[in-house]
């Protein structure tokens, strides 16, 4: 773009003083709509928190923010096996321990996170990724490794 401002038409912008753009007017005015749309926003994701309401009311597997959480059995249940993201490296495979396989999982890490029936993380079985703040009772297919991504 060149180093004047243009309006999506592809004309300059102008305010209603006839000043090109970039005079204190337009700054003013961009910066409201940015102060507007953060307060509309936020309360908005704040109040989209807990994605299921079954989590706040205890419902669902006990995972603290952060976390990946894998049990072994459905309905969360049997023994957990518990990640952070301090101590996981994210897209790498992460082999679950032998004799462990998970059957629900929660994921409150805040990233995608995918689950395989593979233990080598291989596309060759199955696998799903689940966002962050979801929460499987159920597994279809014994996990026994993940990969938790950047993004």
């Amino acid at each position: 773009m060149n180093s004047h401002h243009a309006s999506a038409a592809g004309c300059p912008s102008r305010v209603p003083s006839g000043r090109p753009a970039g005079t204190a007017a337009t700054v003013l005015t961009a910066a409201a709509a940015v102060a507007l749309a953060t307060a509309v926003l936020a309360p908005a994701q704040a109040a989209a928190a807990p994605q299921d309401p079954r989590a706040a009311a205890g419902e669902l597997g006990d995972c603290g923010a952060g976390q990946l959480c894998l049990w072994e059995q459905p309905q969360f249940e049997g023994k957990r096996q518990t990640y952070e993201l301090a101590g996981t490296d994210t897209e790498s495979c992460v082999v679950l321990p032998d004799g462990f396989a998970a059957e629900a999982y929660a994921n409150r890490t805040g990233r995608p996170v995918t689950v395989y029936q593979s233990a080598e993380c291989a596309e060759t079985g199955e696998f799903h990724t689940h966002p962050g703040g979801s929460y499987t009772p159920e597994s279809a297919y014994q996990v026994r490794a993940f990969k938790i991504w950047e993004r």
